[in-house]
């Protein structure tokens, strides 16, 4: 009996053994399901698109790939969530510009940092729009411009709370028309575009989506598309570079990173599956159904997206002294 227990124990030691050896990314291989961490509440757009995607990743590694949405203080709950992740390959960020770009540079008081994720590949991408009430008699970026300075008060355009991507397009867009702005904080897209019908805020930088039923009814008009390139779902609505401004070409983003230290060979295994998934058709016919744009890319060009995000937007949080508590 004690010689069996002797075998028996060190066949347990040598299986614990063989397992502390393993290189990290071997777990990722090993059939474990790996999880997609998502900063935003389950049932909305974005979660929708993500759990689609995640379906379509399962087939193709031949693995569980599942996802985790931990909403909460502007995404800070799931990046933090990921960047504190083990880094064997089994767990993934669904980063976005507001809660890694923005946070990361609008706070001093995060856990986590740009290098604490590596770039996986890109997904989506969002344009943003300058849109007037109907009953403003502008009808481009100059007349905008022309309107601002003949009335001698401030525009007033409509954000998503101070540090989003609205709050900081609209500080490009003063700069740009040189004329003074204030903006006007609100809990969602549907509350603005009710003021801006209304005539209670000037300007509206929602998706086309958001907005185009509104501009059909007449309510509202679209001026410009934040985009060097028309957008085919939204042929007839000119881009910033057509009307004379190129320095408001911005977008959002949603693209997959991995905590530090993830094995090389794990991250290039899922950005292959990412970027195989993303050029799907049927996919990338929902992404656009629903205002935004597939965005096949790899490790490289999320990390040009981020670059991009550490010039643009952190140039305009320095430039105008940003910080959130």
């Amino acid at each position: 009996m004690l010689k069996e227990n002797r075998r028996n124990f060190l066949a347990t030691a040598g299986l614990a053994a063989a397992v502390a050896i393993m290189p990290l990314g071997a777990a990722a291989q090993s059939g474990e399901p790996i999880r997609l961490i998502v900063p935003y509440g389950a049932g909305g757009t974005i979660d929708g698109l993500v759990r689609e995607v995640a379906d379509m990743m399962t087939s193709e590694l031949g693995q569980p790939v599942i996802v985790e949405s931990r909403p909460g203080s502007n995404g800070i709950i799931g990046a933090t969530l990921a960047a504190n992740a083990a880094p064997d390959g089994l767990t993934y960020f669904v980063g976005a510009t507001g809660p890694l770009s923005l946070n990361v540079f609008l706070r001093d008081d995060l856990t986590y940092d740009m290098d604490s994720f590596v770039p996986v590949g890109t997904m989506i991408s969002g344009p943003l729009t300058v849109t007037v009430p109907a009953s403003l008699d502008v009808h481009d970026l100059d007349a905008l411009k022309a309107h601002a300075e003949s009335t001698g008060r401030p525009l007033r355009y409509a954000t998503l709370g101070p540090g989003s991507v609205t709050h900081l397009f609209g500080m490009v867009l003063q700069d740009a028309l040189d004329v003074p702005m204030v903006d006007v904080s609100y809990r969602d897209n549907p509350s603005q575009i009710i003021d801006l019908i209304a005539g209670q805020v000037d300007l509206v930088f929602a998706t086309p989506i958001a907005l185009v039923s509104h501009q059909e009814a007449g309510d509202i008009r679209i001026l410009a598309i934040s985009t060097s390139e028309r957008d085919e779902s939204f042929p007839d609505v000119p881009t910033t570079t057509e009307l004379g401004y190129p320095e408001l070409v911005s977008s959002f983003w949603f693209g997959l990173l991995a905590p530090a230290g993830t094995p090389e060979t794990e991250v290039e295994r899922v950005a292959s599956a990412l970027q195989h998934v993303m050029g799907n058709n049927d996919l990338q016919q929902r992404v656009r159904s629903s205002g935004m744009q597939p965005h096949v890319g790899g490790p490289d060009a999320m990390q040009a997206q981020l670059d991009w995000d550490v010039e643009f937007w952190g140039g305009v949080i320095e430039a105008n002294n940003i910080t959130l508590e």
